[in-house]
């Protein structure tokens, strides 16, 4: 029996995410939902659901029929190429192992069997696949695999191929990823050429497995066994894969070179119609900001997101900008505000003390800073989930309470969570970097917490000074951190920045107890999952490519429970708000800031849609070239 229906379940909420890579290794969230059919098996009575996608909340916005996504246009010309910096160094193409810096741009080889788009939150859609088919239970997915893929090399990608990934990176992954991963994958299953089937554990939360299983990549089996490569080792060459994009050429830490495969077998694929349009998609290495944006003035590269404000707000008046060779524009952006931060290494005795944390974040003047050094281009970070429905405010609502109470009752938390407004960054005055009342403030913090000022000025505890060193691999924040460091030193903390070159820097997150603070960046999707773990689970807190403040704390890992096993929007919501107060009154974090933008400057040969999609920039993707005016920007000495 056949017959119609809407079904709910889940996907990962972002395309093209890498799973693995020195500095982090992101978990699918898991996000999928569609018009759907419901398969009756006669020999267990089981309704399967079958469907084209799959979204655990509301609808999916696509459906089996789509022609093309509505933000791209599909008349878009191939061809031309776009260039892009990179920080640092890279000595290896493989991003699934912390050893090494991987290559800017692998994630563009790799496809996963299901995608998400730019303009649905909630959504995955079948991609290397046709259907997928699940139980009412989601005990178990089963994806059919198109028929007509092939890898780079031309070989076919079949179900072995899946399975065969899955086990390697059960067997040579990261083990945060492993560890996490194998509570919720009791195994896979080839049923046949292209039919494969995943089996979920019985404990693992319903609305996760889906996506989970979703997100695995299409590698070649054949190539794995006839190179010998593995997952924890460097690799001068990447995996072979199934996308858009192969490796073109490379000069070790100076540049690398994608270029489109002219054979690739999803150039027709209603997803792809109108992106992937460049012949190559070039990145160049340079040590800092500062360099790199020479650099583009100079014609080296021709695409950049601008990071620095102070480069936005004045160091937009050159040559280039002036002859009109160079568009700046903001463009909206309409992502989850990222939630960076300085953060606290907990792992250290003297971070432990929550007053000590406070005492040192009132010192960071956020005010002074935006209006001085940043030219007042940016908003304060205030939350993990900001400018987004999932942000906790005010006080706690009923939902909250119902959540709050028992980590309260059970000595979890401080009653204070109850009833005060969710915690809010400290204001400060802009006349001058260092705040008086906060100073005030913070010194009596570290008198109650017993680092006692000296006759030198030095707070000192058990004989032991109270030093704090940031720890930096970026120039272009010296002139942020250096502010705040002294405005410490008048606290009477011994405050230091030591700024090393990236590859120091990733050596030293790879031990975990090798820096005091650094800047994250605690990306968070809107659909929270199993990913969370990974950043704020006890489980990942000795060592962690997310959750780099080592936070080990059990009412947030309950918290975390009742976020990844809400089976409605209306309770990952409110499981979400509670989650968001109790993170930030942890204070473990120092928030920076964000905008609501994308600011972008590049050279006038690139076109995008009319209206860009809410979750992606889309500019190695859906932008396009316009072949007639390069040849006119070169002709009048560009580039």
């Amino acid at each position: 029996m056949i017959k119609d229906q809407r079904c709910s379940a889940k996907v990962a909420t972002k395309p093209q995410n890498a799973w693995g890579s020195k500095l982090g290794l992101l978990l699918a969230g898991a996000v999928l939902a569609f018009g759907a059919a419901t398969l009756v098996h006669a020999d267990s009575h089981e309704e399967i659901i079958v469907s084209h996608g799959y979204t655990n909340f509301g609808e999916l916005k696509y459906g089996p029929d789509t022609v093309h996504l509505d933000y791209v246009n599909p008349n878009a010309p191939k061809g031309g190429e776009i260039s892009v910096w990179a920080r640092g160094t890279f000595d290896t193409f493989n991003n699934f192992t912390r050893e090494g810096a991987a290559a800017a741009g692998t994630t563009i080889l790799y496809e996963s069997i299901l995608a998400a788009t730019a303009d649905d939150p909630y959504g995955s859609y079948c991609y290397l696949c046709t259907t997928l088919e699940y139980p009412e239970s989601r005990d178990w997915v089963i994806f059919n695999l198109r028929e007509d893929i092939t890898f780079s090399d031309g070989t076919p990608f079949t179900a072995e191929d899946i399975e065969f990934f899955h086990n390697l990176i059960m067997e040579q992954g990261i083990p945060e990823y492993v560890n996490v991963v194998s509570q919720y994958l009791a195994g896979v299953e080839v049923l046949d050429t292209y039919r494969v089937k995943f089996n979920f554990t019985p404990d693992a939360p319903r609305r996760d497995v889906i996506g989970i299983a979703g997100g695995n990549r299409a590698f070649s089996k054949a190539w794995f066994e006839e190179t010998g490569a593995r997952l924890d080792e460097s690799t001068d060459v990447p995996f072979l894969g199934t996308g858009a994009y192969v490796l073109g050429s490379y000069d070790t830490n100076r540049q690398v070179i994608y270029e489109r495969d002219p054979d690739w077998w999803g150039a027709e694929h209603p997803f792809n119609i109108g992106q992937a349009n460049f012949d190559s998609i070039r990145y160049e290495y340079f040590s800092d900001s500062a360099a790199a944006f020479e650099a583009f003035k100079a014609g080296e590269y021709t695409f950049r997101q601008e990071s620095s404000s102070l480069q936005w707000a004045t160091g937009y008046e050159f040559p280039a900008i002036e002859n009109g060779w160079v568009r700046k524009e903001e463009l909206e952006d309409g992502t989850i505000g990222t939630a960076q931060a300085f953060i606290f290494n907990l792992r250290n005795p003297k971070f432990q003390d929550p007053a000590v944390r406070e005492a040192l974040g009132l010192m960071f003047n956020f005010e002074w800073s935006n209006e001085t050094l940043f030219y007042g281009l940016y908003d304060r970070v205030e939350s993990f989930w900001q400018n987004s429905e999932l942000q906790a405010q005010g006080t706690p609502s009923d939902g909250e309470l119902a959540l709050l109470e028992p980590l309260v009752d059970e000595g979890l938390l401080d009653a204070s969570i109850l009833t005060d407004e969710a915690v809010l960054p400290p204001t400060s005055n802009p006349s001058r970097p260092t705040d008086r009342a906060n100073l005030r403030l913070a010194s009596d913090l570290l008198d109650q917490a017993g680092w006692i000022a000296g006759d030198d000025g030095m707070r000192r505890k058990d004989g032991e000074v109270l030093n704090v060193e940031f720890l930096s691999a970026s120039a272009g924040f010296d002139r942020i951190i250096n502010p705040y460091v002294e405005s410490l030193q008048r606290l009477g903390v011994s405050a230091s920045l030591d700024r090393v070159d990236f590859a120091q820097y990733v050596e030293r997150l790879d031990a975990p107890s090798d820096f005091d603070l650094i800047t994250h960046t605690m990306t968070q999707g809107f659909e929270p999952g199993i990913g969370m773990r990974q950043w704020f689970g006890s489980e990942t807190a000795a060592d962690s490519s997310r959750n780099l403040m080592g936070l080990e704390d059990p009412a947030v890992d309950r918290l975390l429970d009742t976020v990844i096993n809400a089976s409605s929007l209306e309770e990952m919501t409110t499981g979400t708000h509670a989650i968001d107060r109790v993170l930030r009154a942890k204070g473990f974090w120092v928030p920076q800031w964000y905008k609501s933008t994308h600011t972008v400057a590049y050279y006038d040969m690139f076109e995008y849609p009319d209206t860009l999609p809410p979750f992606s920039l889309g500019h190695l993707s859906f932008w396009w070239y316009n072949a007639e005016r390069a040849e006119e920007l070169k002709a009048a000495g560009a580039f």
